[in-house]
């Protein structure tokens, strides 16, 4: 069995990655900024990453920060992962990313780019957004008695656990570029997974759809997001929802 390392392995796709190869028998090395023994900032870099890295084929980049330096994280790990002969990497990344010029987007791109230039075996395999977005979106926005969503946008969100189990069969095997992207079962207008999560919550909203402005919001206004010719995933969004909420119920 191969040494695996995932970074970001505490994280929301992170997590049950390494709970599928640690299930298939695979030592997996789980690195995080705050989760010992390989703490790790990956945009600092240093000797902690260098010895995470030590003996590992492969590693799984699922670490992202939303405060920014994916960028100079790519590159310190691909540095430490060639300096510690690592035969595989394997990135996470989204749908549209080379087609919606949103800031977030253009980084993973970038990213993507990195990784292909490595000189190391390479695996990207883009996903929508999962349903876990979706569901803290919509949690955020109906604490006010008025929903506001971006008008004409639709969605195709996919089961979390889904891309683990792609991202982790691919792990498994021998490096192939750019996989097929995963997608959710469903195209979908925002406003009606809203109602969707509004229903499941037992909540009364009012949805206001707002038009917007920008390159980007034209971008994902067009579908540039979408892959419905991927549409593999199986879970649905009220099926996720059903599960999300029982499990919060549970814990009261």
């Amino acid at each position: 069995m191969t040494t695996i390392l995932v970074t970001g392995g505490t994280g929301t796709l992170g997590r049950p990655v390494v709970e599928r190869l640690r299930a298939d028998g695979h030592e997996v090395r789980v690195l995080s900024r705050h989760t010992p023994p390989y703490a790790v900032d990956l945009r600092e870099g240093g000797s902690g990453l260098d010895r995470a890295l030590d003996g590992t084929g492969t590693v799984v980049h699922c670490a992202t920060s939303a405060r920014g330096g994916d960028e100079q994280a790519a590159r310190n790990l691909i540095a430490a992962a060639r300096r510690a002969g690592a035969q595989h990497l394997v990135y996470i990344s989204i749908v549209g990313v080379d087609r919606v010029p949103f800031p977030y987007y253009r980084t993973k791109l970038a990213v993507e780019r990195q990784i292909e230039d490595s000189g190391t075996g390479w695996t990207v395999l883009r996903a929508t957004q999962f349903h876990d977005l979706l569901f803290r979106l919509f949690q955020a926005l109906s604490k006010s008695p008025v929903m506001p969503l971006p008008a004409r946008v639709k969605d195709q969100p996919v089961e979390v656990r889904e891309v683990a189990d792609r991202l982790a069969g691919l792990a498994q095997g021998a490096p192939v570029g750019r996989a097929d992207d995963l997608a959710g079962p469903e195209v979908r207008t925002l406003s009606s997974l809203a109602r969707a999560y509004l229903d499941a919550a037992g909540r009364r909203r009012a949805l206001v759809k707002v038009p917007l402005r920008g390159a980007a919001y034209e971008a994902f206004r067009a579908g540039g997001h979408l892959s419905p010719e991927r549409a593999v995933g199986t879970r649905t969004f009220e099926e996720f929802l059903a599960e999300r909420l029982a499990a919060r119920a549970g814990r009261r």
